[in-house]
This record gives structure tokens, sequence and C-alpha cells, in this order.
């Protein structure tokens, strides 16, 4: 896999390319966002597999840096940084970050999330990759909440709301059965494709953003030691 790594510290981004190396992966380094943006421009070069982005860079926010990426690519993005507040977490997912890992963190850890988003995203890049089940030409109803599988649009009592990729695929499972609980493993296997334990953080941090994006805190209830279900509040 081909990544792009942002990062404005030349010794930790060398640190790192040299891990990746090690592992296999081509990697690119870009020390601001416009250096990021200019990267992603179509014929600068092979397709990224995957961006990690640092938030702290010289020249403008990270966060704004990934709402552009998003902007002109559906290439995943892992928000690589030293903010670990839960509020922070939700604007990166909000912007289409596809993950966000905390500095520091374990080699093992940032590996395991880059090649979790490589099995969910074409080899080409760049090109968005179908929804669950896309053979389903249907829309699953959940109360005010309708979504539409063929073209990944969700909308709440007609009125669209944006969602990234792997909300919709969390939705949208849980949707397919309102009133039965989906194990957290089970999700994450579903969604992420990976039974890798370390995801279960991510998990929660995109039912929070789930429940605010959908202004409806109760449709998606945890139940407690095992794992989340939507509740159909006509059902």
């Amino acid at each position: 896999m081909r990544l792009l790594l942002v990062e404005d510290d030349e010794r930790v981004a060398a640190a790192l390319a040299a891990v990746l190396a090690r592992h296999g992966f081509d990697c690119v380094h870009a020390r601001n966002g416009e250096e990021a943006l200019a990267a992603l421009l179509p014929g600068a070069g092979a397709p990224f597999g995957c961006v990690l982005l640092d938030l702290g860079l010289p020249d403008q926010d990270g966060f704004e840096v990934c709402g552009k990426i998003r902007k002109r690519t559906s290439t995943p993005v892992i928000m690589v940084t030293a903010r670990a507040d839960t509020r922070s977490k939700i604007h990166g997912l909000n912007l289409g970050a596809d993950d966000y890992v905390v500095k520091p963190y374990d080699t093992g850890e940032l590996l395991a999330r880059i090649h979790a988003v490589g099995r969910r995203t074409p080899a080409a890049g760049g090109v968005a990759r179908p929804g669950p089940r896309d053979d389903a030409k249907r829309a699953l109803r959940v109360g005010a909440v309708t979504i539409e599988l063929p073209n990944r649009l969700v909308r709440v009592d007609g009125a669209p709301v944006p969602l990234t990729r792997k909300e919709f695929d969390l939705l949208a499972l849980l949707a397919q059965r309102p009133g039965v609980v989906f194990r957290r493993e089970q999700i994450i296997s579903e969604v992420w494709r990976t039974s890798w334990e370390g995801t279960g953080r991510t998990l929660e941090v995109h039912i929070a953003s789930l429940r605010s994006k959908l202004r409806m805190p109760a449709l998606i209830e945890t139940v407690r030691g095992v794992g989340y279900k939507i509740v159909d509040p006509v059902g």
C-alpha cells in the first residue's frame, strides 16, 4: 500500500516511515497541509491507500486539511494526533476521517488500523467503496430514519443527513434488525472487518457521532456489557 504521511516533525516522520517501510508500505512524506493536498491531486502519482494525518501542522489546522481531502477524494484518512479528547475525535470523524489514533501509540495498533482501512478500500483509491449489501435495492426504515442502501443516503424526516462511510455501515447494520442486540465483537467484525480488540474505542466514538448527527440520542441504545441495538419507536 502507498501511504501519505502528513507530519511536520522530521524526526517523528523519519522514524515512522522507516517502520512502515519495514512492513512493506511505500511512504510519501508531506510536511504541511499544502504539500499533502498537492500530493493528492490527480496526476500527482499513483493513488494512496491511506493518509496518516497529524493535526498540528504549521500552515493550517489538520481538521481543515481533512475536510479538503474529503472533498476531493475518498482515500481513507487516519488522524494521528496527541489530541485525546472525545470532542476532537468526534469532530475529526464528522469531517470524514476513517479512524483516529492518539499519540503516543503502539506501532502494532497503528499498523492494524492501516490494514483495516486497506481491507475495506478499493486498490485504486479515491473511489468510494460499495456499502453493505449493495445488492439489496431497498431502504431500511426505523421511525423517522430512512436508510437508502443503494445510494448510501440517510434521511431523518425526509431531510438528508451526511454520514461518513463507517457511520453509514454501522447504522445500516443495526437497522437491519431493530430491537436486536448486536454484540460489540460482531459490529467490529462486520463494519471494521477485523477482530482486533482496540477498535472498541473507535466504535464508541462512532456511536456517539451517529447519535449527535441524527439528533436522536435514544435511537441507538447501549446494552451494557454486550453491545448496541436500534430502538424502533413504532416497533
